[in-house]
């Protein structure tokens, strides 16, 4: 498996020493984690860094599919940004969460997943790197909690997909997520099956089985040693 680790573990941490510690347990890709302090100063040392180098856009007050329609705006400005950054740092892929609902009613569920569709596309008319979307945990707020769901999005735009391994698990649907066409890449990490924990792997109840079916992903953990039990998990596999 081709396998890095999201820069969550290492948040704001110089850029040398994580490039610097990535090399040093053999990961091949890292994930920057695109919020707004990552982008409040300079990051030259991204560039040519050796390390297939993805980015996971901001999601903090981010809604591509509020019906707000001046959240919606900002949100997909700022997702065409991140997309304009990887390009810049040669990044391959922004992953891009599709969305969430504030009340989870047929119709305007039905309506939010028109308005993400419309999003998406959007960021990929005005972006030059693959845009992932990401499958989402079980709570009823967020769109692309179920296969049909994503495959809808998947199907109207040509996007690729991201999937977690920790939001299948909650929804009970990771062996048919990971079953779907166009799959960037998979974020790895467990939890109980019912909360999205982000814990190590082997911890809580994913079925680790299901993890050989994977062969490029990140570890998304918010501690490094943590990641690299994981990645021990994953070798033993």
């Amino acid at each position: 498996m081709k396998l890095g680790f999201t820069t969550l573990a290492l948040f704001m941490q110089p850029n040398d020493d994580i490039i610097n510690l990535a090399k040093k347990h053999d990961f091949e890709m890292i994930e920057i984690l695109g919020e707004g302090p990552f982008f409040e100063r300079e990051n030259p040392e991204y560039n040519d860094c050796g390390l297939d180098v993805r980015i996971h856009a901001a999601t903090v007050d981010i809604n591509i599919a509020s019906l707000n329609k001046g959240i919606r705006k900002e949100s997909i400005k700022q997702m065409i940004q991140c997309g304009q950054y990887a390009e810049s740092i040669d990044a391959k892929t922004i992953t891009v969460h599709p969305g969430i609902i504030g009340r989870n009613e047929p119709r305007l569920r039905k309506w939010a997943l028109e308005i993400a569709i419309e999003s998406v596309g959007e960021i990929i008319d005005n972006t030059n790197v693959e845009i992932s979307v990401e499958n989402m945990p079980v709570r009823g707020k967020f769109l692309g909690n179920t296969v049909e769901e994503i495959e809808m999005i998947q199907q109207a735009t040509g996007c690729s997909l991201t999937i977690d391994t920790g939001h299948g698990n909650t929804c009970g649907n990771l062996e048919e997520m990971l079953s779907l066409k166009n799959i960037s890449y998979c974020h790895l990490n467990d939890n109980d099956g019912v909360k999205d924990q982000h814990i190590t792997l082997g911890e809580g109840t994913l079925d680790l089985n299901l993890l050989k079916k994977i062969d490029t992903a990140i570890i998304e953990l918010n501690n490094f040693d943590n990641v690299l039990k994981s990645k021990k998990v994953i070798e033993n596999l």
